[in-house]
C-alpha cells in the first residue's frame, strides 16, 4: 500500500503536462497515481509527496486569491536529494534557467552549522523550489 506523507503540499498548475515533465523528468519524481480527467497528478520522491491540480476556472477549486504569475510567491519548496548533480545535468540539457546557481551554504542550528549544497529553480508556474544535497554538520564557530 503506497504511504502518504502527513504534509502534502498542493500545487495549483495552470499546464499540468509541462508541470509533469518538470517534476518527473527533470526533478525525478516519480508519480504515484493520477486522475487525467480532472487535472491531477499525485507525485513522490522518496516519501517527498507533493500534488499538482491544473486550474480550471469553471471549477469549485480551493482558491483563496486570483492566480497571477508567478505562483506560489512567498514560499519556496526544500527538497533534499541524495545528489544534485545529476539533475543539474538535466536541467542544463534543456536550458532551464536557475534562480540561483548552485553553492555551497552552511546554516547555523543552534551550536551547529548545517551544511548543503543547493540550488535554486522556477518551476513552469514560478514556485520556487530548492533541491539540496546534505554535507553534513560541523561545530558552530559563533554561537
Amino acid at each position: 500500500m503506497f504511504a502518504r506523507s502527513k504534509l502534502v503540499p498542493e500545487l495549483m498548475v495552470t499546464e499540468l503536462h509541462k508541470s509533469l515533465h518538470f517534476w518527473t523528468s527533470l526533478i525525478g519524481f516519480n508519480i504515484a497515481y493520477e486522475r487525467p480527467e480532472a487535472g491531477f497528478a499525485y507525485l513522490d520522491q522518496s516519501g517527498i509527496q507533493l500534488m499538482l491540480e491544473q486550474y480550471d476556472p469553471n471549477e469549485d477549486q480551493w482558491l483563496s486569491g486570483p492566480l497571477e504569475a508567478p505562483l506560489g510567491r512567498g514560499i519556496n519548496f526544500q527538497i533534499t536529494v541524495n545528489s544534485v548533480e545529476p539533475i543539474l545535468q538535466r536541467l542544463a540539457e534543456v536550458q532551464w534557467p536557475m534562480f540561483r546557481p548552485c553553492a555551497d551554504v552552511w546554516y547555523r542550528a543552534d551550536a551547529v552549522e548545517v551544511g548543503q549544497r543547493e540550488f535554486l529553480v522556477q518551476d513552469p508556474d514560478g514556485y520556487l523550489v530548492r533541491l539540496v544535497e546534505s554535507l553534513g554538520e560541523r561545530p558552530c564557530l559563533n554561537t
